[in-house]
């Protein structure tokens, strides 16, 4: 038996980047999987690898989580664990920060956690063991210069967490963040990218530069965040809640 047989796992932005690796990694595990992203292709990929089911929606969208969630229960039953990973980050100064890209930023990133988290809320407090682990950033803890709309929605995702581990103590359902800093995904790919076209740096040295900026001096593997997301949903860690977990 693998440690979390038949336990339903409903994943956010699951088709790709630590998504993905954390849908293999609950797999493994024996999850029943659900993956949810705005893109049909890659989660029904992954999906498909996995044995899960795959359901198109727009997670800052409220109706559009709700009929997930509905789909997600009919097909695999209660959900037992909710993994927020969708997430989107964009790079500017303050000032050149428009009302429809704070918006944009606090939707993706805060918005859709607390669509999610209510949408499965009582079949988590209904389970004998429940857990919500929320994929923030080093930037929900600190400050980074031209990521303010995501640092504030971050900030919020982890301020959200600790609420909910705070309101649900004493239940069988634990709330955790797990705050990576910059991860080999597309995200950090992108900010690459940018940084190269704006330093006329390599896009090699760009990488570098920003590995260099976590404590380890590398870029954090999807794998590695994944490894903590099972270990939050296994049951020795009924005892661990409200907390943010850097992975550095």
């Amino acid at each position: 038996m693998t440690r979390l047989s038949n336990r339903h796992a409903v994943i956010t932005g699951g088709g790709t980047g630590i998504g993905a690796a954390i849908a293999r990694a609950l797999a493994a595990e024996g999850a029943r999987l659900t993956l949810i992203g705005r893109r049909r292709e890659p989660i029904e990929q992954v999906a498909h690898e996995c044995g899960g089911l795959a359901v198109r929606a727009d997670v800052t969208q409220r109706n559009e989580v709700v009929a997930a969630f509905a789909k997600a229960r009919a097909t695999n039953g209660p959900i037992a664990i909710l993994v927020n990973n969708a997430g989107a980050a964009e790079s500017a100064s303050f000032a050149k920060v428009g009302e429809e890209a704070w918006r944009a930023a606090m939707a993706v990133n805060l918005d859709a956690v607390f669509h999610c988290c209510q949408a499965a809320l009582a079949d988590l407090l209904a389970a004998e063991a429940a857990r919500i682990v929320t994929i923030a950033s080093t930037a929900g803890l600190r400050g980074y210069s031209y990521t303010s709309a995501y640092c504030a929605a971050k900030h919020g995702a982890v301020g959200l967490t600790r609420a909910l581990a705070e309101e649900f103590a004493g239940t069988g359902l634990t709330a955790n963040a797990i705050c990576p800093g910059f991860t080999d995904t597309a995200i950090v790919a992108d900010a690459a990218e940018r940084l190269a076209a704006k330093t006329g740096r390599s896009l090699d040295q760009s990488r570098a530069a920003l590995a260099e900026l976590n404590p380890s001096g590398r870029l954090i593997g999807p794998d590695e965040v994944a490894a903590e997301v099972v270990r939050m949903c296994l049951p020795e860690a009924a005892g661990i809640t409200g907390q943010a977990i850097e992975i550095t």
